[in-house]
């Protein structure tokens, strides 16, 4: 029970790039909503938002068109997904272990239904997508361990989290429906932009991830020193 509460009362660490601006605006936002639009009111808007990200990016193999659709529902799951915890804060009416339970199964949803969904789209590889998907959970998970090992929720690495994610997704949407051709041919292969981006952001969080753990793993070997071989 004790390690769970530390991981539910871990200090959030936002060192994301727009994490001020955003968090500015999110309580601007959180202090206007009509009374009787709730948390998880947010949160189920958040979850169908995703999945209509999905969808539209799975219609787009018949028209580019749905990129638009794609990039209104990235705003809308932003909208959802950030403001619910926001919205209980400034009004006072926070379930910390509810919260923390649900908020973390709602964005593994929202992560895979986007990342299967650009998949399925005719602007990135399948295999890229469920890689993109799967080195961010992984990352997820370790946020979750740190939360409970140190006390800390830092779910930012380095400058880019989910809201930046957004938008380079949003500006890639809009270059594409306007009709840019980002595919090429590398070795046979059939690629877009969004594959080489997509790429180049998993690479980047697996590195990531392995240059934390190194971290974490040393500052704990420290704090509970190995037995000595015998």
């Amino acid at each position: 029970m004790e390690g769970l509460e530390k991981s539910v009362e871990a200090t959030r660490e936002p060192s994301f790039l727009l994490a001020g601006p955003e968090k500015r605006l999110l309580e601007w936002i959180a202090g206007r909503l009509p009374r009787r639009i709730l948390p998880d009111d947010l949160t189920a808007l958040g979850v169908v938002a995703a999945i209509g990200v999905a969808v539209a990016y799975q219609l787009a193999n018949d028209s580019l068109a749905w990129l638009w659709v794609a990039s209104t529902l990235l705003v809308v799951q932003w909208f959802g997904d950030s403001l619910d915890g926001t919205l209980a804060r400034v009004r006072k009416i926070e379930r910390p272990t509810y919260g923390y339970y649900l908020d973390h199964l709602v964005d593994a949803i929202a992560t895979a239904a986007i990342g299967i969904g650009l998949g399925l789209s005719p602007l990135m590889l399948l295999s890229i997508g469920t890689l993109i998907v799967v080195a961010y959970l992984i990352l997820s998970i370790n946020v979750y361990l740190e939360s409970f090992a140190f006390n800390r929720f830092s779910i930012g690495y380095g400058y880019v989290g989910p809201t930046e994610i957004r938008l380079i997704l949003i500006a890639l949407n809009t270059v594409v429906a306007l009709g840019a051709g980002l595919d090429f041919v590398i070795a046979d292969l059939q690629l877009t932009v969004f594959d080489v981006i997509g790429l180049a952001i998993a690479g980047t969080m697996i590195a990531l991830l392995l240059g934390r753990a190194y971290s974490n793993l040393r500052e704990l070997a420290r704090k509970e020193p190995a037995a000595p071989r015998r």
